[in-house]
């Protein structure tokens, strides 16, 4: 149960994030390529922070949350 709520809170805190700091390209990744890196902003929730594992930093990246499985949805809107 631990783990379904850390994999919703990070994916949820990823696209909300992302959205306003992610650099968009023209193109989306090729199929089977890699994701660009993304930095986000660490929550000021000590309890985010250490939910997450990236306690004491400004910013993360996804590769930074201590999880085994992070699943990104991205969305095109537009």
């Amino acid at each position: 149960m631990k783990f379904y709520l850390k994999f919703i809170f990070a994916v949820s805190l990823s696209v909300l994030i992302s959205a306003g700091f992610a650099e968009a390209d023209t193109k989306p990744p090729a199929e089977g390529g890699v994701l660009p890196q993304i930095n986000l902003m660490v929550p000021e929730n000590p309890d985010h922070q250490q939910y997450l594992g990236v306690t004491g930093k400004k910013s993360f990246a996804i590769p930074d949350i201590t999880a085994e499985v992070v699943i990104i949805e991205i969305f095109s809107m537009y």
